[in-house]
């Protein structure tokens, strides 16, 4: 079958820019033939070549990606690995406490699995594991913190609150007025992991760059994928491949592709850092799920993300991208009005995708296919222990991670695709306005 071309971003993710020149991708050049074939280079498919390579060590394996491990969807994150996610707009969320417990069993597992490539591969990535922030600027924003404080009591879950002084003196903004600290979470450089956990990757396993699938044959004893340069015919074939899954022969018609936007300033001089005054880097989440991201990096730069718009034909424009910047630019005055007139080096969006019932893809689809997909915007945790327990479902092991992830809903067909993008682009713009000064 023929597999939707994958959109190509019109400007480089601020992560990936920041690593500086980078050399050039190898990309499959001839026909090959291999044990495990893993499509997509995100937090799912890099991890699943991991594990599959350190549990079949005599295996050949093979990563496939279209673009530039690090400049896709994955690198164009935030950089939040998030133990336990707070959905503010789930009523239920303290109640549900097998499904929290489940979620958290998962992403711990997978951010353990992120610590082991940190601390025994030496995979650089200036991993912070200093928890983060949902902080308010608005009375409806302090509302949202208190029902997230009684969930979290309600489950047990560790947090702390700060007021209008303490997160101040944190973010040296004085756009926020109260904030609670949850410890858990993780921050890093999510370009940078990537491209050098690519490096540290087992040996069996050889990773081919700006190599697009662009046919897939599932044959009875050996499939055969179709790339932009060479032929690979795979005994075993692992879709994490995001919402092009859903183009490869799977669960069509099933995708809610989104759009979000972030942009990043230059490293910030001493003095400009003084300007901020925040007491070292920090990572902040809206207490309104529509408000803005922020985040000072290790190296110094602002980040600040928000934006959501309806990805048609899994697409965004340069147009789209600079619409988003003029928001982020008002984020910027609102939150640092003396250094906002530095503007931002960078700006850029992201791919997540979602579907109409919440469910995501995980298990074995076909006679030796294996996928993931949908981590409905928290990729990082959630992806690599995804990616991790796929490698070895396929390899024949069993978890209780594989155990939750089976019995996970599986995405439903939503509405025709007109419909749900009337339905989309209509919520995100009614949630945008009334985040109002959260955003």
């Amino acid at each position: 079958m023929k597999i939707m071309p994958v959109h190509m971003e019109p400007t480089k993710s601020g992560w990936f820019a920041a690593l500086g020149p980078r050399p050039p991708a190898n990309t499959l050049s001839a026909d090959i033939d291999c044990d495990h074939l893993v499509i997509g280079g995100g937090w799912m498919g890099l991890h699943c070549a991991r594990r599959l390579g350190e549990l079949d060590p005599e295996a050949r394996v093979v990563l496939v990606d279209a673009g530039r491990i690090g400049d896709g969807a994955a690198g164009r994150c935030a950089g939040f690995a998030i133990d336990l996610a707070h959905n503010p707009r789930n009523k239920h969320f303290a109640e549900d406490k097998k499904g929290n417990e489940e979620e958290y069993h998962v992403n711990v597992e997978g951010i353990d699995y992120l610590r082991d490539a940190v601390e025994r591969l030496g995979v650089d990535c200036d991993w912070d594991p200093s928890g983060k922030y949902h902080a308010a600027a608005t009375p409806r924003g302090n509302d949202c913190l208190k029902e997230m404080s009684t969930a979290l009591t309600q489950i047990g879950k560790p947090h702390t609150w700060l007021d209008h002084e303490e997160i101040q003196a944190r973010t040296g903004s004085k756009h926020y007025f109260a904030a609670i600290h949850t410890p858990g979470t993780v921050l890093m450089q999510p370009a940078k992991y990537l491209v050098n956990m690519v490096a540290a990757l087992p040996e069996n396993v050889t990773v081919y760059e700006k190599t697009q699938v662009t046919d897939i044959d599932y044959r009875p004893q050996q499939h055969v994928c179709q790339t932009s340069g060479g032929e690979i015919r795979a005994r075993k074939v692992f879709l994490c491949n995001a919402a092009y899954l859903t183009k490869s022969g799977f669960y069509d018609k099933t995708a809610i592709p989104v759009y979000t936007y972030a942009s990043m300033t230059r490293q910030l001089t001493p003095a400009e850092l003084a300007q901020v005054g925040a007491s070292g880097p920090f990572g902040v989440i809206p207490a309104e799920s529509f408000g803005t991201t922020m985040r000072l990096t290790n190296d110094n730069r602002l980040f600040l993300r928000n934006v959501y718009s309806y990805a048609r034909g899994f697409r965004s424009g340069q147009s789209d991208v600079d619409y988003a910047k003029t928001h982020h630019e008002e984020a910027f005055r609102r939150r640092y009005p003396d250094l906002a007139p530095i503007g931002y080096e960078n700006s850029w969006g992201g791919l997540l995708t979602m579907a109409e019932n919440g469910g995501m893809v995980f298990g074995q689809l076909a006679d030796r296919v294996y996928g993931a997909a949908f981590c409905n915007g928290t990729g990082v945790a959630r992806g690599t222990g995804f990616g991790k327990a796929l490698a070895e479902l396929g390899l024949g092991h069993s978890s209780r991670s594989i155990d939750i992830l089976n019995a996970r809903t599986k995405p439903n067909r939503g509405y025709p695709a007109w419909l749900t993008e009337i339905g989309v682009r209509a919520t995100t713009k009614w949630r945008f306005l009334r985040a109002g000064k959260e955003t």
